[in-house]
């Protein structure tokens, strides 16, 4: 049986500086831990428009495997220039060799082509120009500047 993939098509909807604060320990289990990283700060801008992070709304649930592999569980409210809020969901992963986790743990400045670092994002708002955000799925490239990630954020259609 020959199988034709659809084709997946994406729109790029706006780039995400964020700024973390300092994580908490949480729980350390067999080889994970959780911590919960505040996110103290952030900007957004693109196609979508442009904004800033409601202070006070956003933390990431981060576990992270024995292996330095992390799974992000990300929750914050965005809100627009002209005055729309936005709340942004996502769940990724980043993960990469040793050495290259390591640095990024240390908070030096690494390629983000040495690791892999990728979201998947839902969005809710109330704002009736920005209504099909409710039924789209997003997704995000990352990378790990040391202020805190910077994601490219594209609609998939």
């Amino acid at each position: 049986m020959s199988v034709t993939p659809l084709p997946l098509q994406s729109e790029f909807l706006f780039r995400i500086v964020l700024t973390a604060g300092a994580p908490q320990m949480i729980a350390t289990g067999p080889g994970k831990e959780l911590r919960v990283v505040p996110v103290i700060g952030g900007t957004f801008e693109g196609p979508l428009g442009k904004g800033e992070l409601v202070p006070g709304t956003t933390a990431d649930w981060l576990r992270v495997e024995p292996d330095g592999t992390a799974h992000m569980d990300v929750r914050l409210v965005l809100k627009t220039t002209t005055g729309a809020t936005i709340f942004m969901h996502y769940a990724g992963v980043r993960h990469g060799p040793p050495a290259v986790l390591e640095r990024l743990g240390r908070g030096e400045t690494v390629d983000p082509g040495d690791y892999y670092f990728r979201i998947a994002i839902r969005f809710e708002t109330g704002d009736a120009k920005l209504g099909w955000l409710n039924r789209t799925l997003a997704v995000g490239i990352g990378q790990r500047p040391p202020a805190g990630p910077t994601y490219d954020i594209y609609a998939i259609k």
